[in-house]
């Protein structure tokens, strides 16, 4: 007991000294955890590992259908057609870039190393965001680039991947990525985090929480710091440490992760090990756009033109994948992200409208999925569709 209560002083003294805007809810929720913690109520994890049981830190959230909206949507004049379409359908959610792709911090963050480093971009005014979506009853989440980053990369070589001649690696689009070997790179990311928690936002979704693609052709080439950890185990770290550090302030933590990821053997080129990070999170969003499965896949030609065959066979898959987390008590809720766009590019795709997107919610709903997001990088999203029709859950 005494453990929790110093953890509780220090989150106090965090709190009455800078974030005076930390809820008696979210300290109840580090109450719980710190409990949990100091308790040791442990589940049997996998191998010979022990795996604590997992904790929601918002129990009482609804089931969570939301769209993703950019900075400039949310910081713009499209936030008001975001906030409309949430206000007339069955939708709650939205998925803002506090730290987009490129890694700009889209904010004026007050966080030191940030102003540091330069890294922030100031997009989304907070002070006019947060309150709209609070009156509309808008469940924010707050997505957050983890190790693509080409700002961080750019202003820290040293902690990105670098050529031997010292300049910093890029890949095919002119991206490059900084090191998930260090701990400097966490928490740098994790304090961003915060900082999103502090603000208002119910939930941290962190997206690139991985090496770059084909990262194993390259990974003895290049220079950087590491150790002998496998790659699978260094990202499921960084979940674990961020999701410890994050659920003191009664957030949910969030993991998007390719959709094939639950099909097939752990990645371990881009160190993504779908049970292993799902076993570190609140929340796993497996990307399940029928567009970017290949020839073949669930027994179509075409994937992205067959959307309810689709995302029903990923949904059969990742409820396989995730049966030992089920037997241990550390399940995530599942929330797919699902395609509203048009993938010109895939040879034989289909228009998506209504009918499509209907059809990837009835396969979510076939499997007991009864949480979604949304994804259209331009964030206009099809109108009229039934995001709810035949869900028991709807109005919960």
């Amino acid at each position: 007991m005494d453990i929790i209560l110093a953890a509780l002083l220090m989150l106090w003294g965090d709190v009455s000294a800078d974030h005076p805007d930390i809820t008696a809810q979210k300290l109840a929720a580090a109450t719980e955890w710190y409990e949990v913690q100091a308790a040791g109520q442990y589940g049997q994890g996998s191998g010979n590992e022990a795996a604590p049981r997992k904790i929601d830190p918002a129990p009482d959230t609804p089931p969570i259908r939301g769209v993703y909206a950019t900075a400039h949507s949310a910081g713009g004049a499209r936030l008001h057609e975001l906030v409309q379409l949430l206000n007339e359908t069955e939708l709650n959610a939205l998925v803002i870039d506090l730290k987009d792709d490129w890694g700009n911090v889209t904010y004026a963050s007050e966080l030191a190393v940030v102003r540091e480093l330069g890294t922030a971009k100031k997009i989304i005014d907070m002070e006019k965001l947060l309150p709209v979506l609070e009156e509309n009853g808008i469940y924010p989440i707050a997505r957050i680039v983890v190790f693509k980053d080409s700002v961080l990369a750019k202003q820290k070589p040293e902690w990105s991947f670098r050529h031997p001649d010292g300049s910093v690696w890029k890949n095919g689009r002119g991206e490059s990525f900084v090191n998930p070997y260090l701990k400097e790179v966490w928490d740098y990311n994790v304090e961003v985090a915060k900082e999103a928690a502090r603000l208002g936002f119910k939930e941290i979704q962190f997206d690139y929480v991985r090496f770059p693609e084909g990262f194993e052709k390259r990974a003895d080439t290049l220079v950087y710091e590491r150790s002998d950890e496998p790659r699978t185990k260094v990202i499921a770290d960084f979940v674990a440490y961020a999701r410890e550090r994050l659920h003191p302030l009664g957030v949910r933590v969030s993991v998007d992760i390719f959709g094939y990821a639950a099909s097939v053997p752990a990645a371990e080129g881009i160190g993504q090990d779908f049970v292993e990070i799902s076993r570190h999170v609140d929340v796993i969003s497996p990307m399940v756009y029928p567009s970017h499965y290949s020839t073949g896949w669930f027994g179509n030609k075409v994937p992205d033109a067959h959307p309810y065959a689709t995302v029903n066979g990923a949904m059969a898959d990742t409820l396989e994948k995730l049966k030992p987390l089920e037997e241990t008590g550390e399940k995530p809720i599942i929330r797919p992200w699902i395609q509203d766009f048009t993938a010109t590019w895939v040879k034989g795709h289909i228009k998506y409208g209504k009918h499509e997107v209907e059809e990837q919610i009835r396969a979510l709903r076939d499997n007991g999925i009864d949480e979604f997001l949304l994804w259209n990088a331009s964030n206009r999203y099809t109108k009229g569709v039934d995001y709810v029709k035949g869900d028991e859950t709807a109005g919960r």
